[in-house]
């Protein structure tokens, strides 16, 4: 145990979105829609940023049987692998539909909400994640890239193919950064304009082509922050659906102190001693302040400064 260890934090808390139980089966995506008769088969069912939910709570379930799903759900199902050998699926629902849903006796709520208040078993984020990201792909992919006609869904929802010219599209993963740079008992926040009042976070954004993951860490900090760094430790990662990003964990070590912001990206930034991110980690800061919950990288990345871990 770190001689920093604080107590009053308790237990590391789950990463959210990781783990997932699923086998891909990435052999199996050309014919899945024969597994969709299974009667072991489930579905998750989702629209946009919605999810369905049965039971009573607090915690729900969100697999639904074929009978279930198709009769709230439309289009084509998504295979997403299978659990002990159940095939899993998503499929897509009307978004306009919630209270039509809700009025069925269904809990529909936003993944954040689900994430964060615990709705459902851990197991289940991150096919959930999986398929929102995946339906979120295809609803901004319908067209060919490269030569703009009409695409359609293949291979179980994993590709989608060009009639006219031949291209095959397939789903993509945005690399973000998110760092936590520290310099000695401090460590760096900010704040974007969307926070809710009171929070503060790492800092993060997109790699960008032909870039590393050590250099995307230095210029998004010091374009953000006028900080520069050096040394940077990579911690964690999580893949993150919205809509669709893996975020690259690193802790960061400044080579300067100025802070000058960019007022373009962030509302504000500040250096937090070792002590009140501690408060912050726990919600008992005098002041309010606090950091996001522990479904996200930050909080974990936060939480490591704070124990005093650096790699």
């Amino acid at each position: 145990m770190s001689v920093l260890s604080r107590p009053e934090l308790g237990a590391w808390p789950a990463l959210g979105y990781v783990g997932s139980p699923l086998d891909r089966a990435a052999h199996l995506r050309s014919n899945a829609g024969e597994r969709i008769a299974d009667p072991e088969a489930r579905f998750y069912l989702l629209g946009g940023e919605l999810v369905a939910l049965k039971g009573e709570g607090p915690v729900f379930d969100p697999l639904f049987s074929r009978a279930e799903a198709q009769a709230q759900g439309r289009g084509e199902p998504l295979f997403l692998g299978l659990d002990a050998g159940a095939p899993r699926f998503a499929l897509s629902f009307d978004p306009g539909l919630r209270e039509e849903l809700e009025g069925q006796g269904l809990k529909v709520t936003d993944l954040r909400s689900v994430a964060v208040g615990g709705l459902v078993l851990p197991r289940h984020l991150p096919p959930i994640a999986c398929g929102k990201a995946l339906f979120g792909w295809h609803g901004r992919h319908g067209f060919c890239a490269n030569c703009g006609s009409a695409s359609r869904i293949v291979d179980a929802g994993w590709r989608r193919d060009c009639p006219s010219c031949g291209a095959q599209h397939f789903p993509r993963t945005d690399p973000v950064v998110i760092m936590l740079t520290a310099a000695g008992d401090r460590c760096l926040m900010g704040r974007q304009p969307h926070f809710a009042p009171g929070m503060w976070s790492c800092l993060a954004g997109f790699v960008e082509p032909g870039e590393t993951i050590e250099e995307a860490v230095r210029r998004e900090t010091l374009e953000e922050a006028g900080l520069t760094t050096g040394r940077v430790t990579y911690r964690s990662c999580q893949p993150w659906p919205f809509p669709m990003s893996l975020m690259i964990g690193c802790l960061a070590e400044a080579t300067s102190r100025d802070i000058v912001i960019d007022r373009n990206e962030l509302e504000d930034a500040r250096w937090f001693h070792r002590d009140e991110a501690a408060l912050m980690l726990a919600r008992t800061h005098p002041d309010g302040l606090f950091v996001p919950p522990p479904v996200a990288i930050a909080h974990h990345l936060i939480r490591a400064f704070v124990e005093g871990i650096n790699a």
